[in-house]
């Protein structure tokens, strides 16, 4: 699709916070002119600083058409999983954001699918748009990179929210020492870590079985 000025323009939809057993899972829709997302630096998120995907943040949000933040905390995921799998949830929230935008044009997706066609096709029927989904779209489209960037901000921002609450909870991802740390003695200590850890996870199972051994001396 063009504007009236003869732009073009694309939609690009990504996520952040997919693998992380504490936190929130976050899924972003931009919707642009290729060219001026690739202009002021717009690039797959982990390939950039903190400080650069700040700054990109505000930059995205300030010349893209139409962009969209849906929040999708540990104990909804914790209450979506006692009936859907993570790639429904996904489904219905990448479905979500796509059928809410005005913009009509081609809309890129990072495919959490290993079948790409699968999902381009089950996200054009449940929305009416065009979709493509691809693997690593975050560094394919523009569009995507600044979805990404957006998600990426958005759930570190989250996660800094909950380390003043609770403390020291690392990055939230099941390798990261701190955070299997935090859950261990979180748990042995009784404390109540249900409304920011996804009880689903096989982390979580895991850790919760090592919490509850003892140690002899």
């Amino acid at each position: 699709m063009t504007e009236g000025n003869g732009k073009l323009m694309t939609c690009g939809v990504d996520e952040a916070g997919r693998g992380p057993v504490i936190g929130p899972m976050v899924v972003s829709i931009v919707c642009g002119n290729p060219e001026e997302l690739m202009g002021i630096g717009a690039r797959d998120s982990k390939a950039l600083s903190p400080q650069s995907r700040e700054k990109l943040f505000h930059k995205i949000t300030e010349i893209s058409r139409f962009y969209s933040i849906r929040i999708i905390t540990a104990s909804e995921l914790n209450s979506l999983m006692d009936r859907i799998n993570l790639n429904r949830i996904e489904e219905e929230a990448y479905s979500g954001l796509i059928a809410k935008s005005p913009m009509d044009c081609e809309y890129y997706v990072d495919s959490f699918d290993v079948d790409e066609g699968r999902l381009s096709k089950l996200l054009s029927e449940r929305t009416g748009k065009k979709v493509v989904c691809k693997h690593k779209a975050d560094s394919l489209f523009p569009a995507v990179s600044a979805a990404s960037i957006l998600s990426k901000v958005t759930r570190d921002s989250e996660i800094e929210k909950l380390k003043q609450r609770y403390g020291d909870l690392g990055s939230g991802y099941p390798a990261d020492p701190v955070t299997r740390e935090f859950i261990i003695s979180s748990l042995r200590q009784g404390r109540d870590i249900s409304d920011i850890i996804r009880t689903h996870w096989k982390t979580y199972r895991d850790l919760l079985g090592e919490s509850k051994k003892t140690t002899l001396f």
